[in-house]
């Protein structure tokens, strides 16, 4: 593929980030392959995750291509921007043609990045996954990588102000090691894919410079102020119907 708008878009970034001081903690970035293709599946957490996620693989000198929903692709602005860029429309209601398309760009040799958790998490913790990432790892043969992003919800997330400045704020990507799976057991590996996000999300909370205690951005069982699981469940389904209702009243 052609990148003309993705390195720049990248200087400028890093460029933004330096002038706001923000800071910056890494690890298990050698996990990302300088060549071939893989899926990278990585937590959910605030509305810019994409933006930062990408990050990880600077060291491996890799671009990924993110799966992000149509209307980005729609919008008269970000559109133009998302196709320059590569990545993956998903219609929902054709989400068949997305996932061939993600199988097509791994299989060619590129990493695609995916949220297998399909929306944001309110509780902060991992959710219940898709097996969209194993099954598409599994398809075209390329490894599955787990991620997790932090300190992005203190940036943008669901139910609170947005504080889009990042001054002085710590953004965190640990990667883990590749995971090879077969797609024979989708729903066993998803599982295992699950649990190695979620200790790396432990590893994350433990280290990043702010203790989780008494915070809002901070899951419950590490004495966070976030919903737990289950409420956050519930959130989640009162929006969802809430959502049909307005499309029911049009």
């Amino acid at each position: 593929m052609r990148d003309i708008t993705y390195p720049p878009v990248i200087v400028t970034a890093k460029s933004l980030f330096r002038l706001a001081g923000m800071k910056f903690q890494m690890s298990g970035t050698e996990n990302i392959p300088r060549e071939g293709g893989a899926i990278l599946a990585a937590n959910h957490i605030g509305y810019v995750d994409f933006v930062f996620d990408g990050f990880a693989a600077q060291p491996s000198k890799r671009l990924v291509r993110f799966m992000a929903k149509k209307e980005a692709f729609d919008h008269r602005i970000t559109g133009p921007i998302m196709r320059s860029l590569h990545h993956i429309s998903v219609d929902r209601e054709l989400g068949e043609q997305s996932y061939r398309d993600a199988v097509e760009y791994a299989r060619s040799g590129e990493i695609v990045g995916i949220f297998p958790e399909a929306t944001i998490s309110r509780s902060f913790e991992i959710k219940e996954l898709k097996t969209g990432a194993v099954r598409m790892a599994a398809e075209a043969g390329v490894p599955l990588i787990p991620m997790v992003t932090w300190g992005t919800q203190l940036l943008k997330t669901k139910d609170h102000p947005s504080n889009l400045r990042g001054r002085g704020k710590t953004i965190a990507l640990h990667v883990g090691e590749p995971l090879e799976v077969t797609g024979a057991d989708p729903v066993a590996e998803t599982e295992l894919l699950r649990a190695e996000m979620a200790a790396l999300l432990d590893k994350a909370i433990a280290e990043y410079p702010i203790p989780p205690e008494g915070q809002w951005w901070a899951p419950a069982r590490h004495g966070g102020l976030a919903p737990t699981p289950d409420e956050a469940r519930r959130l989640d389904d009162e929006e969802k119907a809430a959502r049909a209702a307005k499309r029911d009243q049009k």
